[in-house]
């Protein structure tokens, strides 16, 4: 009897302090939305030429390389030296503009964070509108794997965690 009745009063404790969560599917959303699908597709379009561009300076390597291997044995000293430097200086240029475009701070990112990111904070400010309005304590994400896309600090308690810890004081 005692068992049951400790199970009751913890699912009454429970309701009682219990908090509203919501779900999103961000993918969904932001597929729903024509200026992202828009930019998304300004952004391949822009990848897909950057691609065929660098992909023309590798072939250009390749090319030199094959006929540098082909006319190798009736080269000079010199003029393999010539050769391969020029080799090693095209590729060189070829992982520079690979760099240039699709690198960390490449230039897909900027067009990315440009073209993309306002409407993706767009959705974010509209999520913690929404949750605001309903009273949500959290909302998850379920197209990234169950992230958080919002949280009341209410219900932040880092600050009691670095309390507990000895690190901060009330």
């Amino acid at each position: 009897m005692k068992k049951y009745l400790i199970i009751v009063l913890l699912l009454v404790s429970n309701l009682t302090f219990a908090q509203k969560y919501a779900f999103v599917d961000s993918e969904y959303i932001l597929k729903n939305i024509p200026a992202y699908e828009a930019a998304n597709e300004q952004l391949n379009q822009l990848s897909q030429k950057w691609q065929k561009d660098i992909e023309v300076r590798f072939q250009e390597v390749a090319q030199l390389y094959q006929t540098y291997q082909t006319e190798n044995v009736f080269l000079s000293n010199e003029m393999k030296v010539k050769r391969e430097n020029e080799i090693v200086e095209k590729e060189k240029q070829a992982k520079q503009l690979q760099q240039t475009y699709f690198g960390p701070e490449g230039e897909l990112f900027k067009r990315r964070e440009t073209l993309i990111k306002p409407i993706q904070d767009e959705v974010f400010k509209a999520i913690s509108d929404v949750a605001l309005e309903k009273s949500y304590g959290a909302v998850f994400d379920k197209a990234s794997g169950m992230g958080i896309m919002y949280v009341d600090t209410k219900f932040d308690i880092s600050d009691l965690v670095l309390v507990k810890l000895g690190y901060k004081t009330n």
